[in-house]
C-alpha cells in the first residue's frame, strides 16, 4: 500500500496547507510584509502585486495552451480512429499541467488501446507521431512566443526548481515549482536582502554590459568585446558606445589600479585588449543607425535593451577649416591615469569621425622636463583626459598650468570621466565636459567659432 498511501498523503498535506493559506491570507501578507520589508510598504506591496499578475498571466496562459493541446490531441485521435478520441484529449490537456513527464503520461493510455484495437501497428505509429508532433510544436515553438520573458526565471532555474520541489513535495511540487519559483524571483528583485535569488534564479544577466566589457578586458578577449560592442552599436552611436560602456569599464580598471587590486601584467593586458577594440572599431561611423529589426532587439540581453543611448552630435552646418582637419589641430592628452592614454586615442578617433584631426600626447610628453620640446604646430585646441579623477588634484593642476604656459592663447578643455562623482572644485580649463559626446560637440563649435571669425575678418578688410 505505501506506494500508493505515500503521493496521496503528500497531497493532502499540500491541500491542508493551501486551504490554510488562502484563510487566513490576509494575516500571512502582512507578516511577510513584515518580515521583508516593514520599512518600505511601497516596494514590498509592489513585490506582490508584481508576483500576483505574473502569477496570474502564467496560469491563465497555461490553462489556454493545455486546453488547445487538449483539443489538437483529440481532434487528431479521432482523425486516426482511436476510441474515445474526447476522453484522451480531455486526459492530455490535464496531464500537462505536469512539467516534462505530462504529455508521456496522456500518450500511454490511447497507445495501448491503439495497439490492442489495430489490425498492425500503423495506428500506433500515428498516436505516437501525433504526440510527439504537437508537443514538439507547442513546446518549443507556442509557448516560448507566448510566455517569452512573462515569468523571469532562466531554463537551468526552471530544472534546478522542478527536482527540488519534486523531491520535497512529490507531484504536486512539480506541478507547483515554476509558480513557487516565479515567487522567489520577484521577491528577489525587489528586497535587497533577497537580491541572491534573483541572480541564481531569474532570467536578467548577472552582469551588466560595462560589468561584461570590463571582465573581457581582464581575460584579454578582445573578440567577444567586440562582439558586444556591435550588437549595441546596431541601435546606437560609436560615441554613446564609447560612454556609456567602453568608458566607463576603463573606469572599473583604473579605479581597481589605484586601490592596488589590479597588478601590472593584468593592466597591460586590458590596455591592449582596449587598443585592439578601438582598432577593430575604426570602421564604425558615429552616427545614429536606423531603427533596429526585430530579431535584433529580441536577442539582446535585458541589461543592453536598459541600456541608455545618447544621440550622435548632430551633422556640422559647415566642414571645419583646413587647418583643423590637419593632424594634431587638437591635441588630447592623456592625464597620469593608468588608462587615460587609451580614453584619448578614443577622443583621437571620434574626433577624426567629424572631420577633426587630432593626435594623442602621452603625459611623460608634457612633464615638466619635456613640454619645452612638445610639438605645437598647428595646435588649435587642447583636451586633458582623465579617467577616475576625483576633484583636482595637485597634478592635474600642474598639468594645466603647464599646458597653458606652452600654448598661451589657444583654448583648453578638461575631459573628466569619473566614476567617483562630481566635485565642487573647477579646474583650471576653458572648459569642461564630462563625456566624449559632449568633448566632440566642444570642439566641432570651437572650430565653427574659428571660421566664423575668419569669415569677419576677411569681410571687413574686403
Amino acid at each position: 500500500m505505501r506506494p500508493v498511501v505515500g503521493p496521496l498523503e503528500t497531497t493532502a498535506i499540500v491541500v491542508i496547507v493551501a486551504i490554510f493559506i488562502l484563510l487566513q491570507r490576509e494575516d500571512l501578507r502582512d507578516r511577510l510584509i513584515r518580515i521583508f520589508g516593514a520599512t518600505d510598504l511601497h516596494r514590498t506591496t509592489t513585490a506582490m502585486d508584481d508576483a500576483a499578475a505574473r502569477l496570474s498571466r502564467y496560469f491563465l496562459t497555461q490553462v489556454v495552451i493545455n486546453a488547445a493541446f487538449g483539443v489538437i490531441i483529440g481532434g487528431g485521435l479521432f482523425a486516426i480512429g482511436v476510441p474515445s478520441p474526447a476522453l484522451w484529449g480531455v486526459l492530455a490537456g490535464l496531464l500537462r499541467f505536469l512539467p516534462y513527464i505530462g504529455a508521456i503520461l496522456a500518450v500511454l493510455p490511447p497507445l495501448i488501446l491503439a495497439a490492442a484495437v489495430g489490425p498492425d501497428w500503423t495506428m500506433s505509429l500515428w498516436v505516437i507521431g501525433l504526440f510527439v508532433a504537437v508537443e514538439l510544436s507547442v513546446g518549443y515553438i507556442v509557448e516560448p512566443l507566448v510566455y517569452g520573458r512573462s515569468t523571469g526565471l532562466s531554463p537551468i532555474a526552471v530544472i534546478v526548481s522542478a527536482i527540488f520541489w519534486t523531491w520535497l513535495w512529490g507531484p504536486i511540487g512539480l506541478i507547483l515549482s515554476t509558480p513557487l519559483t516565479l515567487c522567489l524571483v520577484v521577491l528577489g528583485r525587489h528586497v535587497k536582502r533577497l537580491e541572491f535569488l534573483d541572480v541564481m534564479l531569474g532570467d536578467r544577466p548577472a552582469l551588466t554590459p560595462v560589468e561584461s566589457f570590463y571582465q573581457r578586458m581582464l581575460a584579454g578577449d578582445a573578440d567577444e568585446a567586440l562582439d558586444q560592442a556591435e550588437t549595441l552599436l546596431r541601435d546606437r552611436a560609436l560615441s554613446s558606445y564609447y560612454d556609456e560602456v567602453a568608458i566607463k569599464g576603463l573606469g572599473l580598471a583604473a579605479a581597481d589600479c589605484l586601490r592596488g587590486v589590479l597588478d601590472d601584467a593584468r593592466l597591460d593586458r586590458v590596455r591592449r585588449a582596449a587598443t585592439a577594440l578601438i582598432a577593430d572599431l575604426a570602421a564604425h561611423g558615429d552616427h545614429d543607425p536606423v531603427a533596429p529589426s526585430t530579431e535584433t532587439t529580441s536577442s539582446r540581453t535585458l541589461a543592453e535593451k536598459a541600456l541608455p543611448a545618447a544621440a550622435a552630435p548632430d551633422a556640422a552646418d559647415q566642414p571645419p577649416s583646413a587647418a583643423w582637419r590637419t593632424e594634431g589641430a587638437v591635441l588630447c592628452v592623456a592625464g597620469r591615469g593608468p588608462l587615460d592614454e587609451v580614453a584619448a586615442s578614443i577622443l583621437v578617433q571620434l574626433l577624426g569621425k567629424h572631420d577633426l584631426g587630432a593626435r594623442t600626447v602621452a603625459f611623460d610628453e608634457v612633464s615638466r622636463e619635456r613640454i619645452a620640446r612638445l610639438d605645437i604646430a598647428g595646435v588649435l585646441a587642447v583636451v586633458v583626459v582623465g579617467i577616475e579623477v576625483v576633484g583636482v588634484p595637485a597634478h592635474l593642476r600642474t598639468l594645466l598650468r603647464r599646458v597653458h604656459d606652452r600654448l598661451p592663447g589657444v583654448p583648453v578643455i578638461t575631459g573628466l570621466w569619473t566614476a567617483s562623482g562630481d566635485s565642487a572644485e573647477q579646474p583650471d580649463a576653458d572648459g569642461v565636459v564630462a563625456t566624449l559626446r559632449e568633448a566632440v560637440i566642444t570642439c566641432r563649435d570651437l572650430a565653427a567659432t574659428a571660421a566664423a571669425t575668419d569669415h569677419e575678418l576677411l569681410s571687413a578688410f574686403g
